[in-house]
C-alpha cells in the first residue's frame, strides 16, 4: 500500500484502468480514447491533491512569513491534528466536527509551539541556523510522543467514502468532494479576512512596518498570535484531510508529506500564501498527470518543477513575501 506523498489513495475501490499510456512513444496501448480517460481520471485527483497542498502549503507559508523560521514539525502537528479528529470520529461525532476539531488542534499546537519554544528562543537571539535545529528536535519529539501513545498500527476514520461519483469523467468520493469543499471555502475566507476584516488589515500593516504599526496602537504580539492561530488551523486541516484521502494512516504520514508542502509554499514565494496557492495547484496537478506514465514520477516531477522555478526566479513566483520576516521576534 503507497501511504507516501501523492496520496492518491481512499478507502473506496476507485476503478483503475487496466493499462497505461505507453511511456516510450507517449501513445495508447489499448482502446482508443483510453488516454483521454486516464487524463480526466488524473485531473480528478489532481484536484483532489492539488486542495491538500493548498490547506497544508498556505499554514506553512503563513507560519514560516511570522516567524522566518522553518518549522520542520509542521508535518507532525498535521500528523496530531489528524489524530484527535480520527479520536472525536471514533467517539461518534461525525466526519464535520472531527474536521472542526483537527483545524481547533493545529490552531492550538502552534500558538503553543510558538508561544511556549520559538519566540523564547527568538528572544535570546538565537540563530536562524539553531531554530531549524529547535524544530528538528521539536518534530521528533512529537513524532515518538505520538507513536509512543498511539502505536505503529494503522488506523482509518470511521465512516465509509460513500458512493463514488462521476463527473466530466473524474471519478471522486464523497470524501474527496468533501476535501475540495473544505480547501475553496477555507482559501475564500482566508482571502476575506486578510482583505476586509480588523485583523487582517493589522496583520498587512505589521508585516508593512511593524514598528509604525505598533507606534499606531497595533498590538504586534496579539496579530503574531492571530498569525499562528490561522496557519495552524490550516495545517490541522491539511492534516485531516490528507488522513481522509488516505486508506490508513499511521504516525508519521504528516512528515513524510512535509516536503511536498515545502515545495508548494518555496514554489509560490514562502511568507505569500496566494504564492503558496498557485504552487500548490500546479505541482498537485501536475503530480498527478505525471503518474499517468508511473507514479514513481509523482515526487520527482514536484520537485523538477521547484528547481526550474527556482532556476528562473530565485525567489519564487511571487518575490514579495506578504508577511514581514521578524514579527514574531519583536
Amino acid at each position: 500500500m503507497d501511504t507516501g506523498p501523492g496520496l492518491r489513495q481512499s478507502r473506496s475501490s476507485v476503478p483503475t484502468p487496466r493499462a497505461t499510456p505507453n511511456a516510450t512513444n507517449g501513445h495508447c496501448d489499448e482502446r482508443e480514447g483510453f488516454c483521454m480517460n486516464q487524463f480526466t481520471l488524473a485531473i480528478g485527483f489532481g484536484l483532489v491533491t492539488s486542495a491538500i497542498l493548498v490547506l497544508s502549503a498556505v499554514g506553512f507559508t503563513l507560519q514560516f512569513g511570522v516567524s522566518n523560521i522553518f518549522n520542520l514539525a509542521y508535518g507532525d502537528a498535521m500528523t496530531l491534528s489528524a489524530f484527535i479528529a480520527y479520536l472525536a470520529d471514533a467517539a461518534g461525532a461525525g466526519i464535520w466536527v472531527a474536521i472542526l476539531v483537527g483545524a481547533a488542534t493545529g490552531a492550538l499546537v502552534s500558538v503553543l509551539i510558538s508561544r511556549l519554544i520559538f519566540t523564547p528562543f527568538l528572544r535570546r537571539g538565537t540563530s536562524r541556523f539553531a531554530m531549524v535545529m529547535v524544530s528538528l528536535a521539536l518534530a521528533v519529539i512529537l513524532q515518538n510522543a505520538i507513536q509512543a501513545i498511539a502505536g505503529t498500527r494503522f488506523r482509518s476514520y470511521a465512516e465509509g467514502q460513500g458512493k463514488s461519483l462521476h463527473l466530466l469523467g473524474m471519478i471522486l468520493t464523497s470524501y474527496q468532494l468533501v476535501i475540495i469543499a473544505v480547501a475553496v471555502a477555507s482559501m475564500v475566507g482566508l482571502h476575506l479576512l486578510l482583505q476586509y476584516t480588523r485583523i487582517g488589515k493589522a496583520l498587512r500593516a505589521t508585516a508593512a512596518d511593524p514598528e509604525l504599526a505598533r507606534s499606531c496602537g497595533i498590538a504586534t504580539d496579539r496579530v503574531s498570535a492571530a498569525a499562528w492561530a490561522i496557519s495552524g488551523a490550516l495545517c490541522g486541516l491539511g492534516g485531516v484531510t490528507l488522513a481522509l484521502n488516505l486508506a490508513s494512516f499511521d504516525f508519521h504520514f504528516g512528515s513524510e508529506f512535509l516536503l511536498i508542502v515545502v515545495a508548494a509554499a518555496v514554489f509560490g514565494s514562502v511568507g505569500q500564501p496566494y504564492g503558496a496557492m498557485v504552487g500548490a495547484v500546479v505541482i498537485g496537478m501536475a503530480s498527478e498527470l505525471a503518474a499517468i506514465w508511473t507514479p514513481s514520477l509523482k515526487q520527482v516531477v514536484a520537485f523538477v518543477i521547484l528547481v526550474v522555478i527556482l532556476l528562473i526566479r530565485p525567489g519564487g513566483l511571487w518575490r514579495r513575501a506578504f508577511v514581514q520576516m521578524d514579527v514574531a521576534a519583536r
